[in-house]
């Protein structure tokens, strides 16, 4: 079986360095906002470009503590808009909704699965405050577009970085100097994964959203016992941040080994049944995912199944026609419904063989559709 993610395989190639680390932590005696928080804080910071880092618990809780943090400093109200690719995974829109904020969802571009930044200006209105692009699968979107519209229309940018630790846009790697805050997650199966549970960071260059953040994770207090808001607990803690601080040098490297294994998906995948994923500009693309489009998914991955490989949809319902967002049911969304309904992605990481990738490549190309 060729396996979507063998996060066993990519774990065991340190595994000696992990269970140092971890005894490292445990001989400490400190597990909450220790040194090695401090450190992964200042090293993530430094490789995105940005001034500032917190550490907190999952990304979904970055995007949250974000727009909580703009609030907090009197930027966001209940209330305002907030334009989003309707085109995401649903943890983008719980970050607005658990706000009390409104998300407005914009359509994404057919060809690379990103927000349509041709149809960002047509949803502005004057409740709109800020813009959320996420960069899906990996793909960076082009911030320079999307900063030239918010400085025209003084809004907030706030990008989802949760698939696209390494990916540069514009010369500057995601969540540095083209956001006003950006939110990241190490979920395990992410190009830079923790271990053990979910993990996420914010980055920023703004000193006083900095600084409100760093209290709301930890309860709203900034002093034990004292607590200026009313915060969360979403502490990135100890062990996480001891691994990541171990997997970020090599963070860049796997990212290229991700690279020439969809380089040679896409110059030899040759199936007519098939359409291939997009990307104007390799450095922008770390390829969390590899998806491709088809008309009769169910069948192909069934396909992939009686081969031997394993293949995930991602995602499939869009977050407007889940139940948890019933208001948003109604909503006619044509192109972000042909994606959820045509994707399927193919197995992809840095520990994949390029014998399992020609496999892949042989067993596709004589798929019948």
């Amino acid at each position: 079986m060729i396996k979507f993610l063998d996060l066993k395989t990519i774990n065991q190639l340190d595994r000696e360095k992990y269970i140092q680390k971890f005894a490292d932590v445990l001989d400490s005696g400190w597990y909450i906002l220790g040194n090695e928080v401090k450190k992964f804080e200042t090293k993530f910071s430094e490789y995105c470009g940005s001034k500032y880092c917190v550490g907190v618990a999952s990304g979904l809780d970055a995007l949250i503590l974000i727009l909580r943090g703009y609030k907090e400093l009197g930027k966001l109200s209940d209330g305002d808009e907030i334009l989003v690719p309707a085109n995401t995974y649903i943890a983008t829109i719980i970050a607005i909704t658990e706000n009390k904020l409104n998300p407005v969802l914009i359509e994404p571009d057919l060809n690379n699965f990103l927000i349509d930044i041709k149809l960002i200006e047509k949803n502005i209105t004057d409740k709109t405050k800020a813009i959320m692009p996420v960069h899906l699968y990996g793909q960076a979107v082009d911030m320079h577009k999307i900063k030239k519209i918010a400085d025209k229309h003084n809004l907030l940018v706030i990008d989802d970085c949760a698939q696209a630790h390494g990916a540069i846009v514009n010369g500057n790697k995601v969540g540095g100097l083209l956001s006003d805050a950006s939110g990241f997650s190490f979920y395990p199966g992410k190009n830079l994964g923790a271990i053990g549970g979910d993990a996420g960071a914010i980055t920023t260059n703004d000193f006083k959203l900095y600084e409100v953040i760093s209290s709301l994770r930890n309860y709203g207090s900034k002093v034990k016992y004292y607590n200026d808001y009313i915060g969360l607990n979403s502490r990135l803690d100890e062990i996480h941040a001891a691994i990541l601080n171990l997997k970020l040098p090599n963070l860049d490297s796997d990212n290229a080994k991700r690279r020439k294994i969809a380089d040679y998906y896409r110059k030899n995948i040759t199936n007519k049944n098939i359409i291939l994923p997009n990307t104007e500009n390799e450095e922008s693309h770390v390829w969390h995912l590899f998806v491709i489009r088809t008309d009769n998914r169910e069948k192909l991955q069934n396909y992939f199944i009686d081969n031997n490989i394993e293949t995930l949809i991602h995602y499939p319902v869009p977050p407007h026609k889940q139940i948890a967002y019933k208001k948003l049911n109604s909503l006619s969304l044509p192109i972000t419904e042909k994606i959820h309904n045509e994707v399927l992605s193919l197995p992809i990481s840095p520990v994949m063989s390029m014998d399992d990738v020609k496999q892949v490549v042989t067993v596709l190309n004589n798929y019948g559709g």
